[in-house]
């Protein structure tokens, strides 16, 4: 039986890169978005053009890319702040962890997507979590994955297969899996029309896209970049 897949698509890096995956693997591939107040929320705008570049890059992307979702989680704001969503300084918190982290944000992501996978007759949901080159998140290690594929199946009651290509990739390697799967022109497409800055700025293009240049996302970014470039030099 033919598998569909749900992808959760920000308009990151780390998401286009899984939305390529997917559309290179499954006859159906849908994409879901939240909408949870976050400051980068330009992202929400910058897929849309990522979506439409993904479809004009592969014949068969293009027949296989079907609907798009957007929902909008304002709780997460409503259970406490976070340098996510609110305008405060990055830093690290008194557990170790940054202020970016959004307690729960995957979970709730992941427990959304299930439902409108069960709505949609979709099998797999695709995210673009890693452990590997990461800011520490707990809901993003593979272990947290695992055990919520387990409890999101028995939720539903149908299997469901959450599928983290990234998850044992760093940045550079992410660079080079969208090279591997759609070439220069999807490495651009990624390059320009992505966003990953945590603090929302677009600004000039840099060697490895837009952003501010300075927070944590964009320094992950741009050394993964530079690493790949470095190693096809």
């Amino acid at each position: 039986m033919p598998r569909g897949a749900l992808v959760l698509f920000s308009g990151g890096q780390d998401s286009a890169t899984c939305l390529a995956w997917a559309l290179a693997r499954f006859p159906h591939v849908e994409t879901l978005a939240f909408d949870y107040g976050q400051r980068h929320r330009v992202e929400l705008d910058c897929r849309l053009r990522l979506r439409a570049g993904l479809r004009d890059l592969a014949a068969p992307w293009a027949s296989r890319l079907g609907d798009d979702h957007l929902l909008k989680v304002d709780v997460l704001g409503q259970l406490g702040g976070s340098a996510m969503t609110d305008d405060v300084a990055i830093a690290m918190q008194a557990d170790g962890l940054p202020n970016t982290f959004v307690p729960g944000r995957n979970l709730l992501f992941f427990t959304l997507a299930a439902a409108l996978a069960y709505r949609r007759g979709l099998q797999v949901l695709v995210g673009g979590m890693s452990q590997t080159d990461y800011s520490g998140y707990p809901d993003c290690r593979d272990n947290t994955l695992k055990a919520l594929q387990v409890a999101l199946s028995l939720g539903v009651d149908r299997p469901l297969t959450l599928a983290t290509p990234l998850m044992w990739r760093d940045k550079a390697d992410t660079w080079a899996l969208a090279h591997t799967l759609g070439g220069d022109a999807l490495v651009e497409l990624i390059r320009r029309e992505s966003h990953t800055c945590y603090l929302g700025q677009r600004g000039d293009l840099h060697d490895w896209g837009h952003g501010c240049g300075t927070c944590p996302a964009c320094a992950l970014r741009a050394n993964g970049w530079a690493q790949w470039r470095g190693q096809r030099a």
